[in-house]
């Protein structure tokens, strides 16, 4: 949305300095929708969310650090370099999205190819 790098590192910062620290970070990459203020807004470099992403897991090692909107926009190769850059959680299915996620079918076939396995949702975590 037009920041910078210190303004993200702050927003982090800010985060990991809570007590105590968030139990979830959603780490966001910009999606331009029509229609909106930001629609034309430059196309933000994936290894930017993969730094974000790997500033958040090493300043906040307990958090579920999540790979959240705009992963639709992004290749393969770049979701990958956000789960070994600490990514442990993705937002699954379009329930509580403002913009389309990628459907289960497509996350299923990507999280089999890296080799991971989900985790069980906390709501059937009884």
């Amino acid at each position: 949305m037009g920041e910078s790098d210190d303004d993200r590192i702050g927003l982090l910062y800010q985060l990991a300095t809570l007590n105590p620290p968030p139990e979830s970070v959603p780490i966001n990459m910009l999606v331009r929708a029509q229609g909106t203020p930001l629609a034309q807004a430059r196309e933000l470099d994936p290894l930017v969310m993969v730094r974000a992403i790997a500033t958040a897991r090493i300043l906040m090692p307990r958090s579920m650090v999540r790979l959240a909107a705009g992963r639709s926009q992004m290749t393969r190769e770049a979701v990958l370099l956000c789960f070994l850059a600490g990514a442990n959680s993705i937002f699954y299915g379009e329930k509580l999205l403002t913009t389309p996620n990628p459907a289960p079918d497509q996350d299923n076939d990507l999280l089999d190819k890296l080799g991971l396995k989900p985790m069980r949702s906390f709501a059937h975590a009884h």
